[in-house]
């Protein structure tokens, strides 16, 4: 062993030494492969990602946040000029469209001929009774008029509470490009509520050019183009809620517009095209690797796939990424060819 301890151990220590110093100038100084021509110059390439136009089916659903209220007032409105006779419904009653809710006690003027007696003295005056009735079915929230009172030719007397109830939400400007073609319902769900229900009578309205965001009108496509009026309110969807379902005001909902579908029609990546609606441009791929802008048309759009209509046809391959085109969840960034994208930074605050 003291042989072993003085020659044999520290001989195998140095070896193992000289063959570890022996690999590492190996390793740096003599690769097993040549060196590089030109180090500076990079190897790789970009790829930019394409994509085949091929035939599906998409669906338009707009969907928005939206809420539960009942349904506004219907004012109680004098049809006659003359004194309050006789009223007959309370205030807080339960009311049906056309139920008398008072009378009026008109004067009617006499004839000059008939207006004196044989003798020469004033006929007394005459009179009828006009009915003012209940403009709606609901509750008589309320009646601002009493036996005696004078009332004029449509003077508001009351209003009558309907119990219906409507569902509203507001339309994002570019959302109002998907519901060119007027629906005339919605899908509502009621958050913890009732089964999801179709809603009636949909309404799109944009306030009118110096209504003051007071006032609303019925929009056509023009309309719905716009956006916001001039007063700077919101273009807003509302429906009625069927009779048999239970709501009560203040409830959050989610409103879903159906905008359309197709089928069996020739689809594209959004990102692939700039533009959104109606019209747009494509880099569709040449035989020899290069690329060409091309217009093309566009169809409907659910924020993922957008349909095209014209100017492209199935199987054609184009880039995934059009220039300035904007992926989905991307809004303020600029993708490019290559798949990069800037963004620019958020405001503070």
């Amino acid at each position: 062993m003291g042989i072993a301890r003085t020659w044999v151990f520290p001989i195998l220590r140095i070896l193992l030494v000289a063959i570890l110093a022996v690999a590492l100038v190996k390793l740096a100084f003599f690769p097993d492969r040549p060196a590089d021509a030109a180090p500076a110059e990079p190897t790789g390439a970009i790829v930019e990602p394409r994509v085949v136009a091929a035939l599906g089916t998409i669906t338009n659903d707009v969907v928005m946040k939206a809420t539960v209220s009942a349904d506004a007032a219907v004012p109680l409105k004098s049809t006659a000029a003359g004194t309050v006779n006789k009223i007959f419904i309370a205030q807080g009653a339960q009311v049906n469209a056309g139920d008398v809710v008072f009378d009026v006690k008109v004067p009617i003027e006499r004839d000059p001929a008939d207006s004196v007696d044989a003798e020469g003295k004033p006929k007394p005056a005459i009179f009828r009774w006009e009915n003012v009735t209940a403009p709606a079915g609901g509750t008589l929230s309320a009646l601002s008029v009493i036996s005696g009172q004078e009332v004029t030719i449509g003077a508001v007397a009351g209003n009558v509470a309907p119990p219906s109830y409507s569902v509203s939400g507001t339309l994002e400007p570019a959302q109002q490009y998907r519901l060119l073609n007027r629906p005339t319902e919605a899908t509502v769900t009621i958050t913890g509520g009732p089964a999801a229900f179709t809603c009636g009578n949909l309404r799109i309205t944009t306030p009118l050019a110096g209504s003051g965001g007071g006032e609303s009108s019925t929009s056509g496509t023009e309309g719905a183009a716009a956006g916001t009026g001039a007063s700077g309110a919101s273009t807003t969807a509302t429906c009625g809620v069927p009779g048999e379902v239970t709501v009560f005001s203040g409830l959050a909902a989610e409103m879903t517009i159906a905008g359309g579908r197709a089928e069996n029609v020739l689809l594209v990546p959004t990102t692939a095209v700039r533009g959104a609606a109606q019209s747009g441009t494509v880099w569709v791929s040449a035989a020899d690797g290069s690329t060409e802008e091309r217009a093309v048309a566009l169809g409907l759009t659910d924020g993922t796939q957008v349909q095209i209509t014209q100017g492209l046809a199935e199987g054609e391959e184009i880039l995934e990424f059009a220039p300035g085109a904007l992926a989905a969840g991307n809004e303020g960034c600029t993708t490019y060819p290559d798949g990069s994208m800037f963004c620019e930074p958020a405001p503070a605050g």
